[in-house]
């Protein structure tokens, strides 16, 4: 005679059932814990190899293990997410259709082809790392951040300069290697480590995106003291103002992370202890960057910084000259040659830029991907963007949309290149980790004998709506 399990639990008055090892199900396999590696280096080298002579594969190393990576998570891949792609896509089609002076539509269908690719890949490394366990994506984060400070003490002391230095010779184009090392022995006192890469801001940078990512996925209690004990000994090592955005990128984290209960909302007295450490998180940025970088500040305000120019105040003067001239879709994508007057002409009537500065080509002098967007799309398509945008992470799930949003704009920033995978993986690794770390863990349930539905017991399928999942 058959007798059914619950009929069992029935006769013990209470049990416990589990789902089996949901930490197990969660866990990446190896190969995918290697792809997630390489993708994240090849963001961190930013590598480019030649497609067509117009057409780079930017972050080749990303694109390659993005691509396995999304065969890997092909029965992973739900109707809701492709339609949320396709509608981001036709903003951007759209865009360029709308764009003035169709001459320059082949250079924009490039731009188009690019964000594409690196949307794709974004996408592949987000159904990946949300399947992870927060362990395994954390070490491989800290790994990343480990290693970049111990790679640039040895190569600031230890001799491993003129190795980089040829690596970095055969991997990038010599027009794009960075030769200011006089300029950061006035404003560092010393010459900044670039690790292997075209530039020592492509170091910080990725540093700064690691570690915070960390500090998110990361269940170990005591990650805030090692996020601040990093941030210290970036400091010293490898120094740069974008370091400071570690601390900005702590606001996010605070309120729309920290602060908020998997499924009830946010906390009241959380609230306000992450409204005091921000205010705190403010202020200690606010010292750092004057004690850390006294003369660098002093070049900002007297108007003799090109960097900061170019990455921060001359891209927000051309975009709200473009919401003036081209409001409805902007210069779009990858659309600087359509508007290199206008940028010249914006540039020299700006009062902190200074005519000895040169540049050949106006997308080296655009380098923030936040004010590039409004650049490249206008208001009308921007905004249509953004929205299309949400929507798709509604749709993939992500867990705090703030979150992910924010991330974005502090470390947009830092960063140019607005079609490449790193802004874009920038978006969905933070849509990733906020998901992760407010995912509620998988539990075991409690049942009690008499709550056990009649229809279990009789052998007929439990109800989804009786709460005996997790």
């Amino acid at each position: 005679m058959h007798v059914h399990p619950l009929h069992h639990f029935a006769s013990r008055g209470l049990r416990s059932v589990g789902q089996g090892s949901p930490s197990q199900d969660r866990r990446l396999a190896p190969i995918d814990l290697v792809l997630v590696t390489i993708f994240l280096a090849g963001l961190y080298l930013g590598v480019s190899l030649p497609i067509t002579s117009k057409v780079p594969l930017t972050c080749a190393p990303s694109g390659i293990a993005g691509v396995i990576l999304l065969w890997r998570r092909r029965d992973q891949i739900e109707p809701g997410h492709l339609v949320g792609l396709l509608a981001v896509l036709f903003v951007y089609v759209a865009s360029i259709l709308s764009a003035n002076d169709f001459t320059f539509l082949a250079k924009r269908f490039t731009g188009l082809i690019q964000i594409s690719y690196s949307l794709v890949i974004a996408y592949a490394l987000f159904l990946t790392l949300v399947r992870a366990e927060r362990r395994q994506i954390g070490a491989i984060l800290l790994g990343f951040c480990v290693f970049i400070l111990l790679g640039c003490l040895l190569e600031t002391y230890g001799n491993l300069r003129p190795f980089s230095d040829k690596v970095r010779a055969f991997l990038y184009d010599k027009a794009y290697i960075y030769d200011a090392d006089v300029r950061d022995e006035i404003l560092y006192g010393r010459i900044r480590p670039k690790f292997f890469t075209a530039e020592p801001s492509a170091v910080t940078f990725a540093f700064t995106h690691y570690a915070s990512n960390w500090l998110v996925v990361s269940p170990w209690r005591w990650k805030a003291l090692a996020y601040l004990a990093l941030l210290g000994g970036a400091l010293l090592v490898l120094p740069g103002p974008t370091l400071i955005l570690m601390l900005l990128l702590l606001e996010p984290y605070l309120f729309f992370v920290a602060g908020v209960r998997a499924r009830a909302g946010m906390d009241a007295t959380r609230f306000v202890g992450a409204a005091a450490l921000s205010v705190l998180f403010v202020g200690a940025a606010i010292v750092i960057g004057q004690t850390l970088f006294a003369e660098r500040l002093s070049q900002l305000t007297s108007g003799r910084d090109a960097s900061f120019f170019y990455r921060f105040t001359g891209p927000i003067l051309v975009a709200f000259d473009i919401f003036r001239t081209q409001p409805w879709a902007g210069a779009g994508l990858t659309g600087e040659p359509f508007i290199v007057d206008q940028v010249i002409n914006v540039f020299m009537n700006s009062s902190s830029f200074q005519a000895a500065w040169k540049f050949s080509r106006v997308g080296d002098v655009l380098t923030n991907y936040f004010w590039l967007h409004w650049i490249y799309l206008g208001m009308v398509f921007g905004a249509l963007a953004i929205g299309a945008i949400t929507f798709w992470l509604r749709s993939l799930g992500t867990a705090s949309l703030a979150f992910a949003w924010s991330v974005w704009v502090i470390l947009g920033q830092a960063s140019g290149a607005y079609v490449g995978p790193k802004t874009w993986s920038v978006l969905l690794i933070a849509a990733a980790v906020s998901t992760l770390a407010l995912r509620s863990p998988a539990r075991a349930f409690v049942v009690r004998a008499d709550s056990v539905p009649r229809e279990m017991a009789r052998g007929r399928p439990f109800p989804q709506s009786a709460g005996l999942h997790a």
